[in-house]
């Protein structure tokens, strides 16, 4: 990946150098900026549903598999429970979701859908729908450049 020009040395010889990184050449700028224009084609869909981008993350872990511990779902998430409490009392307050202790473990706070979380999932349905087609690429590509940065990531994670 990193560029290489060719220079002649003082003896005559060519050799390579390596140039200095271009913007254009970076991966990790790529990623980024790829990520900004997901936020740009979310934000305007999430917002006809009362949502913020991460969370729809959270219902999306909670859709999957309710009646789970904060913890699991940052886990799931990548999020500490300092980033998710504020986040979790805000879908609390739209009635999305229900906070309640462990009866187990007093530490725990299990998170569970109410039937109004539950009925956003066919609206959010058509998002990922709507998203997925701006992106211009059929389905089996969308899979397959899903897997490929899944497996970037789990190899930046030391996961492979």
């Amino acid at each position: 990946m990193v560029e290489a020009a060719l220079a002649r040395g003082s003896d005559g010889v060519i050799e390579a150098e390596k140039a200095t990184p271009r913007l254009s050449g970076q991966l990790c700028f790529a990623a980024y900026s790829l990520v900004q224009a997901f936020n740009r084609a979310y934000k305007p869909l999430l917002d006809r549903i009362g949502l913020t981008y991460p969370q729809y993350l959270v219902l999306l872990v909670l859709w999957e598999r309710d009646d789970q511990t904060v913890k699991g779902i940052g886990d799931r998430l990548g999020l500490d429970s300092g980033t998710l409490t504020p986040l979790l009392k805000r879908l609390e307050t739209a009635g999305i979701v229900r906070r309640t202790r462990d009866s187990g473990d007093e530490r725990q706070v299990r998170i569970t859908l109410t039937n109004a979380g539950r009925d956003l999932e066919t609206e959010a349905a058509r998002v990922f729908e709507e998203v997925g087609r701006a992106t211009g690429l059929c389905d089996a590509d969308l899979a397959g450049l899903r897997d490929t940065l899944i497996g970037l990531r789990d190899t930046l994670n030391g996961e492979r």
